[in-house]
């Protein structure tokens, strides 16, 4: 029987962490329910998805949408988005594979 599957880690994730998993993973920081500097190397799929399940209701306090986070949460929100964007681009993901549907 072959080992469970184990996530390999924000910091090691395809395209610099933006991935759907990175994207959980940087929710969860910015609502606080993992620390920042929380990777979720070797999390199983369950935990990965327990993590959404939690940030999916957290996230549905404000409508799923950003613009109605209270300020200190939209600022750390923007803030993990901003500094995410930038070490993925370091990484060389820019994005337009998503936005051409070629992921």
């Amino acid at each position: 029987m072959p080992a469970p599957k184990r996530y390999v880690g924000i910091d090691n994730d395809l395209n610099g962490g933006m991935t759907d998993t990175g994207k959980i993973i940087r929710d969860a920081r910015a609502f606080g329910i993992i620390p920042e500097a929380e990777t979720c190397e070797g999390w199983l799929v369950q935990g990965i998805e327990d993590l959404w399940a939690r940030v999916d209701a957290e996230s549905e306090k404000y409508g799923f949408r950003v613009g109605n986070f209270p300020d200190d949460l939209r600022d750390r929100y923007l803030a993990i988005q901003a500094s995410a964007l930038a070490q993925a681009r370091a990484a060389g993901w820019d994005g337009e594979a998503e936005l051409a549907g070629d992921e």
